[in-house]
Formats: structure tokens, C-alpha cells, sequence
């Protein structure tokens, strides 16, 4: 049975009333505590892209391996970083840049013919982090795809069964808030064919405490 909406709204307002006032817009976050799950374990790894309904403050940043006509459309698409295939063997001999990289973007996308090189280059790093690119052919328009991962959240577990989810910024309305986090808990119910397996939820601001949401 999902979450009410009734619920979310009941705690963000709980949550903003636990916030101290900052400078800044402080980030919101939900955190998802999960039992009988594993995630040492293959079947209990989860790893998802959600598309969130409103920007979250920031656009997700999209990095493209690709060079020539693929590249051009990709500066012109957005992108934020466009490498080619020198590029890729730089990274490999530069493994401290290469982290760097992975860290600093949330998504990549590569030219189909580029794959193999990356995966053998790349994969020990962007691998674990659950980062290996989308193949894309090189004929392909990347604006559409682009677009869409700028507005796409990853929520993956880690080493323990919790999954973290940055929803928002709190100059967002209750509402707009209450949308990201249903997409979330959505595509969570979705992907565990229900609630069962969800022990806790929570929401915070950057600087706040955690508040429960009733499940």
C-alpha cells in the first residue's frame, strides 16, 4: 500500500519546523531503511535511475565519450564534459583523476564503438560506483537523453540496506517536495513488489534532524 501524500506533507512540514535557518538553501534528503534484504548479495542489490517530476536545485551533470559528429551534438545537447578516445587513455593511467571523474558527474554516456576501450580502461573505476556509460550509436541525437538524465536521480544500495535520495532543496514548495519523494518511494515499492521489506523512512534538510515518515 503506498505512502499518503497526506503522510509526506505531514512530514515535510514537521521537517522544516526542525530546521535552524542557514544562509543557504539546504538540501533535502530521504533516507529509506530496508530489512531482510542484502545487498552483499546480488538479488539484493538495487540500483535505480528515477526521473524526478521537479529539478532538484542543480541539474544532474552528464558526461559523453564520443568524438566527431556525436561530440558536437553533445556540446551543443549540454553536456558538461565531452571526452574522446585519448582522453579515455589518459584516465587510464591517471586512476586519481579517473575517481575524481566519477565522483564529480552523475551519469555517462558513450559512443556504442567506445564501450569495449572504457570497459577495459574504466570499469574498475566506474564499475563499483554503478557509473559504467549508456552506449549511444553514433549517429544518435544525445539532447533528448541528455535532458533526461539531467532530471534523473540514481538511488543505489551500498554496502548496508539503505537507500539515500537527494529530493530537493527546501526553497522548493511542500508540494514539489511531496512529488519527488512519492517518485521515489514509487519506483522503491516497484522494484521490492511492495512495502514489506521497507523498515523506516525519513526526511531531512542538510542541517536538521532526521524526521520519520509514517509508513
Amino acid at each position: 500500500m503506498p505512502i499518503s501524500s497526506e503522510n509526506l506533507l505531514k512530514a515535510i512540514k514537521e521537517m522544516r519546523g526542525n530546521s535552524p535557518q542557514r544562509k543557504f538553501a539546504q538540501g533535502v534528503d530521504l533516507s529509506i531503511n530496508l530489512r531482510d534484504i542484502d545487498p552483499k548479495k546480488p538479488e539484493g542489490r538495487i540500483d535505480l535511475d528515477i526521473s524526478l517530476p521537479h529539478e532538484v536545485g542543480k541539474p544532474y551533470k552528464v558526461c559523453i565519450f564520443g568524438e566527431g559528429e556525436l561530440a558536437r551534438r553533445a556540446r551543443d545537447a549540454g553536456a558538461d564534459l565531452v571526452l574522446g578516445r585519448a582522453d579515455i587513455e589518459t584516465l587510464q593511467q591517471e586512476r586519481k583523476r579517473a575517481k575524481k571523474l566519477s565522483d564529480e558527474f552523475h551519469f555517462f554516456l558513450a559512443q556504442a564503438d567506445f564501450m569495449v576501450r572504457i570497459g577495459k580502461a574504466l570499469g574498475p573505476v566506474l564499475g563499483p560506483r554503478g557509473k559504467m556509460p549508456k552506449p549511444i550509436p553514433p549517429t544518435a541525437d544525445p539532447k533528448p537523453l541528455i535532458e533526461h538524465l539531467k532530471k534523473t536521480l540514481k538511488v543505489r544500495t551500498k554496502d548496508q540496506p539503505t537507500l539515500h535520495a537527494h529530493i530537493g532543496v527546501e526553497n522548493m514548495s511542500d508540494e514539489e517536495l511531496a512529488t519527488n519523494a512519492r517518485a521515489v518511494l514509487d519506483a522503491i515499492e516497484h522494484r521490492l513488489d511492495g512495502l514489506s521489506k521497507v523498515r523506516s523512512i525519513h526526511l531531512k534538510t542538510t542541517m536538521g534532524k532526521p524526521v520519520k515518515v509514517e509508513v
